[in-house]
């Protein structure tokens, strides 16, 4: 992610108020230290979020942060559509946003079966028994649902060398979701 943001955004320049929901430990002292960012961090359970906020009903108003980051989390929440429009309605109109989440490549479609309640069984369907879902090839779409426009980059695959991709220990076939209002 830092790459992609370096190389393809203005986020290390620009005055930008973020909204980072589930923020990685990685990035947080890195993010804050960034005097051209208002650096937001939420999350429902960890205490390194500065917010506690449900990501179904998000407690900022409309239109409020220039960029959202959200990763690995559309798959343990009840609701993705409802989470993925709340992001949208708190990004100001040409805001831009990175959501990330695990995906079955081998699936075309999206697999999620809310009859399936048991951690055992859940773990089994959806690989962890705290996921409702596993996405398939069609994450971008499923994205679109909660109202945005989604770039699926091929950032690592086709723009960065083969050198960089060992250097940085990087999945080469991850997708980046640039997602926009």
């Amino acid at each position: 992610m830092w790459l992609f943001l370096k190389k393809k955004t203005p986020f290390f320049t620009a005055k930008l108020r973020v909204l980072h929901v589930a923020p990685e430990y990685c990035f947080i002292d890195r993010f804050e230290a960034l005097p051209n960012l208002d650096y937001v961090t939420a999350d429902l359970e960890s205490p390194l979020a500065k917010v506690k906020m449900d990501i179904h009903r998000i407690p900022f108003p409309d239109n409020e942060f220039d960029v959202v980051f959200c990763n690995h989390v559309m798959e343990h929440v009840e609701d993705h559509v409802k989470a993925l429009s709340e992001l949208h309605r708190v990004l100001k109109p040409a805001g831009w946003g990175i959501i990330q989440s695990p995906q079955d490549l081998a699936r075309a479609e999206t697999y999620e079966d809310k009859s399936i309640t048991d951690p055992r069984e859940r773990e089994r369907h959806f690989l962890q028994s705290d996921h409702y879902r596993i996405f398939g090839r069609n994450y971008g779409e499923e994205l679109r649902r909660g109202g945005f426009r989604v770039t699926e980059d091929r950032f690592v695959m086709e723009e960065l060398s083969a050198q960089e991709v060992r250097r940085y220990a990087l999945p080469g076939g991850e997708i980046v979701y640039f997602c926009e209002k």
